[in-house]
């Protein structure tokens, strides 16, 4: 991060102009760090695909294979990112739907729900290509309108294995990769949003994996001009297995000491600078030997809020970036 010495009249008013560019261009002009930054509220069009399956007495697809019910993961999910982000984020679900049918894919082909059962079961006869498709879904859920509208924010498809959802995926103007190509059919839109894709089959630990890998998506896009130590974003990301003797937090699949992706529970002990995340601007301070006990011995959940609990949430900015990551990674109208 860049630091300058104070000066004079002269370098008070580069300084000035300086942040008047930045706010020109819509970058943070440079602010001292500290305070809460104003907590968001995020409207969100809950879309659950749950349909009756005729064979199984009509009962919901998730009951039949005694899968998890999604308004409890819901909740789970928004409990934990609100206090992950330090109260920042408040996620509330404004339209709750539930679709008595499959999705339809991307070439047209729907699953019948006593097909589908059989397919489960015999971990046989799933459809390919699997991808979904989101142009039906736009259309069917008038997303760009709601958009456009103000009335949602974001949209969480929930659905069942093999439902063809990318975790996450951006649409709006200037849409960027977050985790998955951009809805360039969508630029038309009055601003950006992105729709995340989740699987009752799985628990909040997954539905936290999702949501890490939207904001790995939207930090490196933050920080793609920076260069060498001034890129704290890929400072973050370090660990042992990519970066030895340099580890710090880590990513969604690779905790300071993960020898492979998903490796949470490995109880070798390595050197990482983890805990000065907590002082955050200040990164000062020794490596200490760190093991999974950190992290929650290999519990997904448990490591995720971890992660998310060591993002950077407080007031202030330099460099032209804001000292609160969550802003960029929640409403990604935000980045430039």
């Amino acid at each position: 991060m860049t630091k300058r010495k104070s000066g004079g009249f002269l370098e008070s008013l580069g300084d000035f102009l300086e942040d008047g560019l930045k706010g020109l261009i819509g970058q943070e002009a440079d602010e001292p760090a500290g305070g809460k930054p104003e907590p968001v509220t995020r409207r969100v069009s809950l879309i659950i695909h749950n349909p009756r399956v005729p064979g199984e007495g009509n009962q919901r697809l998730n009951k039949v294979l005694q899968w998890n019910d999604p308004q409890q993961l819901v909740k789970g999910y928004i409990q934990d990112l609100h206090e992950c982000s330090g109260g920042y984020v408040t996620y509330d679900i404004v339209e709750d739907v539930t679709v008595d049918r499959f999705p339809r894919k991307a070439d047209g082909f729907v699953y019948q729900a006593d097909a589908f059962v059989d397919a489960w079961r015999t971990r046989k006869g799933f459809h390919n290509p699997d991808a979904v498709d989101y142009d039906a879904l736009l259309d069917e859920f008038d997303m760009i309108k709601k958009v456009d509208e103000g009335t949602i924010d974001e949209f969480w498809l929930f659905a069942f294995p093999y439902a063809g959802y990318y975790e996450s995926i951006m649409g709006g103007p200037g849409a960027f990769w977050c985790n998955a190509p951009p809805l360039t059919q969508t630029a038309h839109a009055n601003r950006r949003f992105v729709i995340m894709g989740f699987n009752y089959q799985r628990g909040v630990g997954e539905m936290l994996e999702n949501f890490g890998h939207r904001a790995e998506s939207i930090m490196k896009h933050v920080y793609r001009n920076k260069r060498g130590d001034d890129n704290l974003w890929e400072r973050f990301f370090r660990h042992e297995h990519k970066n030895p003797g340099q580890a710090e937090v880590g990513w969604m699949h690779y905790a300071p000491n993960s020898e492979r992706d998903y490796d949470w529970g490995n109880k070798r002990r390595v050197s990482s600078r983890w805990r000065t995340w907590r002082n955050f601007p200040n990164l000062d301070g020794e490596a200490e030997q760190v093991d999974c006990a950190d992290w929650g011995n290999g519990d997904i959940r448990l490591h995720h809020k971890w992660w998310f609990e060591l993002l950077p949430k407080i007031g202030g900015a330099a460099d032209g970036i804001a000292y609160n990551w969550w802003k960029y990674i929640v409403d990604p109208n935000t980045v430039r």
